[in-house]
């Protein structure tokens, strides 16, 4: 039976004592890590995609309107993960990261907070991309937002690669294929973990909502941190509900 802690104390000392008796952790985690943070959801009661609606891989790719639409879209994003800091989450994950209890962090989140609070890029895996900059859709060469944004300011049109290929801001969009390979790693690392950590993730969008059970089915325990319950609430070893900082509070930070 699933064990539902609402106090965030308690569910404190129950994470540290469930971190403590593991041998190798992987922490998963979505929007509502970031929230406290002051970025704002994706799917929440009051997320994003509630409020405007998203631009589809395939718009990007054959509309400049689309294209121009998105390029603000990631110029606003970039302007407003400029403002925020780490959380205590984000800085107690990278904290056992370094001890080695924690052997990947894989995220949906594109903010780029968890390389800010020190995970090495050869431990983090983000499923979902990143958006504090850009490749080229055809060779894959990395570009910078703010060239992009020159060039949009000089020229009017969405920025070229040197190749010739369209330039986005490097996150999965809606209709776009996931990273191969980012996924391969994730379920790699999953298989050796005793303990699967899901934190703030609505735990709904898929292939990545089928890790934590992969995880459950390779053994590890399975412990959900998040502030709403989710679909897989029933399956897991223990949900811990409430502030996600409060509840990291005892593992550093």
């Amino acid at each position: 039976m699933t064990r539902i802690v609402e106090d965030d104390l308690e569910g404190a000392a129950l994470l540290a004592e469930l971190v403590e008796a593991a041998d190798t952790v992987v922490v998963f985690t979505g929007a509502g890590i970031s929230t406290e943070s002051g970025i704002p959801d994706f799917r929440g009661p009051n997320g994003l995609w509630k409020k405007i609606e998203p631009i589809w891989f395939d718009d990007f790719v054959s509309s400049e309107t689309a294209r121009l639409k998105d390029w603000r879209r990631r110029f606003a994003f970039r302007d407003q993960i400029a403002t925020v800091e780490p959380n205590v989450a984000h800085r107690a994950i990278a904290r056992l990261v370094a001890s080695g209890k924690v052997n990947v962090v894989v995220t949906q989140n594109i903010d780029g907070l968890h390389a800010r609070a020190g995970v090495p890029e050869d431990r983090l895996i983000e499923i979902h991309g990143n958006a504090t900059f850009a490749t080229c859709l055809d060779c894959g060469k990395r570009h910078e937002l703010d060239a992009a944004e020159a060039t949009i300011a000089a020229t009017g049109a969405s920025p070229r690669c040197d190749c010739g290929g369209l330039v986005k801001a490097a996150v999965v969009s809606f209709g776009q294929a996931m990273p191969t390979r980012e996924m391969e790693r994730a379920e790699e690392a999953i298989h050796e973990a005793d303990l699967f950590l899901a934190i703030g993730s609505s735990l709904t969008v898929q292939p990545a909502a089928t890790l934590p059970l992969i995880a459950k089915y390779h053994g590890a325990r399975l412990v959900i941190v998040n502030g709403e319950a989710t679909p897989l609430d029933n399956v897991a070893y223990a949900v811990l509900r409430g502030s996600i900082g409060t509840v990291f509070s005892r593992l550093g930070g």
